[in-house]
């Protein structure tokens, strides 16, 4: 298995997986992240992970975020949010894949040979909802606003918790 920490998460992937961070690149960090803010644009963003199997024919585009500890206190929509980190994510993978060099240049061309793009939102929220600890998104909303919001990418696209999303995806959430 290969492990991953994203907060208080854990991630589980099996061993014939490529997983990568992608704002933990150094082409992300040194390069990509700062795109566009020279023509007064606030920078790139990116999703927590990039992961796709050996043999597969789908890459995994994958955000985290959990408030089950702390209220979401961004002014913008999460469903957008999640929405430009995919669009960024993108064209990182593809300027990587053109310009990086070294692993992350080799990462990115093994993940475009990928045909098919998959989203996931994994999203922990408070299993108690309250004043203090509310819920980020209405889970009955959540799948159909992310659908809609990305399904030019990926009409599919999945969220929700590690008790949905353990069922669904190749991976595990601890």
């Amino acid at each position: 298995m290969l492990h991953f920490i994203e907060g208080a998460l854990g991630f589980d992937f099996p061993d014939d997986w490529q997983v990568c961070p992608l704002d933990r690149t150094s082409f992300y960090k040194q390069r990509f992240q700062s795109f566009g803010k020279s023509a007064g644009g606030k920078g790139a963003k990116s999703v927590d992970f990039v992961a796709f199997a050996q043999r597969a024919k789908e890459l995994w585009l994958i955000e985290v975020k959990d408030y089950r500890q702390g209220l979401r206190e961004k002014p913008i929509d999460l469903v957008q949010e999640v929405a430009e980190k995919v669009r960024d994510s993108l064209a990182c993978i593809h300027a990587m894949a053109a310009n990086a060099g070294g692993d992350d240049q080799t990462f990115a061309r093994q993940a475009l040979r990928r045909p098919r793009i998959r989203i996931v939102l994994h999203l922990e929220q408070p299993s108690k909802p309250s004043r203090l600890k509310p819920v980020a998104v209405p889970s009955v909303d959540l799948k159909q606003k992310i659908q809609q919001a990305l399904r030019a990418v990926d009409p599919h696209a999945l969220a929700g918790g590690k008790d949905v999303l353990n069922l669904k995806t190749p991976w595990q959430v601890r």
